[in-house]
């Protein structure tokens, strides 16, 4: 098959915006994993964690305090060790030598970012659906009388054909 300049372009180009939602969109309040401890080789998809995904996708937290937000201690403790901060999905910051688990502050900017890269993704395969239609059933033959073949045209393919045989047979023999 092959691919113009377009077609490879527009594959990069989703190819490196699906690696960069995928990179960025990670959550700062994942799993911290100990060091006894062994990544699952296999993967079991369950409802709970679908619909955990989707909703961290739809309230993204940060750790970054911006101008003036005030800080909820997390419920768990505020002196606690980072991996222990962590493993609650709280967030630490270290002040005056003293450590402390806060809760995750929501992220709007983020969300705004995740919005408008789904909205456009869905308006460019709404906009993209039609003209991938419209080029498969243009190639289809049982839809597209003109790439069916002509009867009358392979009738006369196949005289033509029978005669050629009758006149050149005895010379190439």
């Amino acid at each position: 098959m092959l691919l113009t300049g377009t077609h490879l372009a527009w594959k990069y180009v989703v190819l490196i915006l699906l690696y960069s939602i995928n990179s960025s969109f990670a959550s700062p309040n994942q799993r911290v994993l100990e060091e006894s401890e062994v990544a699952p080789s296999k993967l079991s998809v369950k409802l709970k964690d679908v619909y955990e995904l989707v909703l961290n996708f739809f309230r993204p937290v940060t750790c970054r305090q911006k101008d003036e937000q005030t800080l909820i201690p997390c419920t768990v403790g505020e002196s606690l060790n980072i991996t222990e901060c962590l493993k609650n999905k709280c967030c630490h910051s270290k002040t005056s030598h003293e450590l402390k688990c806060y809760m995750p502050l929501k992220d709007n900017m983020q969300l705004t970012f995740r919005l408008l890269v789904l909205v456009a993704g869905g308006l460019l395969i709404l906009g993209c659906l039609p003209l991938c239609c419209c080029a498969f059933l243009q190639r289809s033959q049982c839809l597209n009388p003109l790439r069916r073949t002509n009867k009358e045209v392979e009738q006369i393919v196949r005289k033509k054909k029978a005669r050629s045989k009758d006149i050149y047979g005895p010379l190439l023999d």
